[in-house]
């Protein structure tokens, strides 16, 4: 090849390199929902700083995030039944809709095909094409009481499978959405009095949902057939008077570690371990206020825990094989959230009203950064896309 032919071939290539622009992967990326300001920040959690921030995604008070196979994009469910797609990449929205009245989170099918979003008003789940976000399924909640009902605690199971709870009905429904046309729908009834959350272990097993009405949880083993709903923890404030209850509990922020998880008990400073081969009690933790998040660290050695109000200033770090409170932080006012990074090394806390994000080491508790943000609340690292629940 001559000189000529060289130097073209290589001024070639530059026009695609400069379109290129900053090349970046996706693995260490996160989303930080500013739920006052209807906007979320798109951050860099190995260089700890924020690279974007998205803004027009509507009323993010009770808003939740799940990401799509290849980390890409995320899925910010907001209170006001808006879902909206965000390119984490580029930090902009790919595409908005506003699917309900009032929405309460959400969940992406094991094959990242769809998207489920459990809705408050007018109830029942409704079922989205995760590439374009045009309706494909929707699923009234009506309880064999014939009425429609909330729907809460909405998570993914294997197989194009969700599973999910009526709070007023006190149903767990199962749905099978492999034919989306057609979805089949196994409905447990009779579980008990206001499910108001649920989570799935990491294997897409076990499904637990929270009673606000009764003092118990709800167990459903997906692998079983037929599904059957098991109470286990029945009573387990042994006639002891409740406290009255700021903020419930969240089971989406229980903590599983190794063969126990780690459950808020509602109304009590207590976390509750339950044993995961016979869901029978296993221990108590007496907490500095009511939990709301339990959060593992990826190890299982560790647990933090943040509190409701008037205790919400306040983190405590349990280590799972003692159960016993190894440390407490105070980062400042309306701790929210936590998150751990992908490996386990850090973990990230929302501290809504001092308007920042603390950075923690995980194993010397020591503070490492902050990051500035309007009012935060939930953390999602895109890591949460290679998770089952998440």
């Amino acid at each position: 090849m001559s000189v000529m032919r060289l130097v073209l071939a290589f001024l070639l290539l530059i026009p695609a390199a400069a379109c290129a622009g900053e090349l970046r992967g996706t693995g260490n990326l996160g989303l930080i929902v500013e739920r006052a300001t209807g906007s979320v920040l798109i951050v860099d959690t190995t260089a700890r700083k924020p690279i974007g921030r998205v803004e027009g995604l509507g009323d993010l008070s009770h808003a939740s995030a799940v990401f799509s196979p290849d980390q890409r994009y995320a899925y910010v469910f907001g209170r006001d039944g808006g879902l909206t797609k965000v390119d984490m990449l580029d930090a902009v929205i790919a595409r908005r809709i506003v699917q309900a009245g009032n929405a309460i989170g959400g969940a992406i099918s094991d094959d990242g095909a769809l998207i489920a979003v459990s809705n408050y008003e007018p109830g029942g789940v409704r079922v989205f094409d995760a590439r374009t976000l045009d309706p494909v399924a929707s699923i009234p909640a009506v309880g064999a009481d014939g009425k429609t009902s909330k729907t809460v605690g909405l998570v993914d199971l294997p197989g194009r499978r969700f599973a999910w709870a009526l709070y007023d009905a006190g149903e767990i429904w199962v749905g099978d959405l492999r034919d989306v046309e057609a979805p089949a729908v196994t409905r447990l009834a009779g579980v008990g009095k206001l499910p108001y959350d649920g989570n799935v272990t990491t294997d897409g097993r076990h499904y637990l949902a929270g009673l606000f009405g009764e003092d118990g949880v709800v167990h459903v083993d997906t692998w079983r057939q037929p599904l059957k709903a098991e109470r286990i923890l029945n009573g387990y404030g042994r006639g002891e008077q409740p406290l009255p209850v700021y903020k419930m509990p969240h089971l989406e922020g229980w903590a599983a570690v190794g063969d126990r998880l780690l459950l808020p008990a509602v109304g009590r400073h207590e976390l509750i371990a339950v044993d995961l081969r016979s869901f029978a009690e296993a221990g108590r933790v007496a907490t500095h206020g009511q939990p709301v998040f339990a959060v593992a660290r990826p190890d299982g050695r560790h647990v933090w825990v943040n509190f409701a109000h008037p205790h919400n200033d306040t983190i405590e770090i349990v280590e799972t094989e003692t159960l016993k409170v190894v440390h407490r932080l105070t980062p400042g006012p309306a701790v929210l959230h936590m998150e751990f990074t992908p490996r386990g090394n850090e973990v990230w806390v929302s501290v809504r009203d001092a308007d920042r994000i603390d950075i923690y080491d995980a194993v010397s508790f020591a503070k490492k950064g902050e990051i500035v943000a309007q009012k935060p609340s939930g953390i999602f690292f895109t890591a949460r896309a290679t998770r089952i629940g998440q």
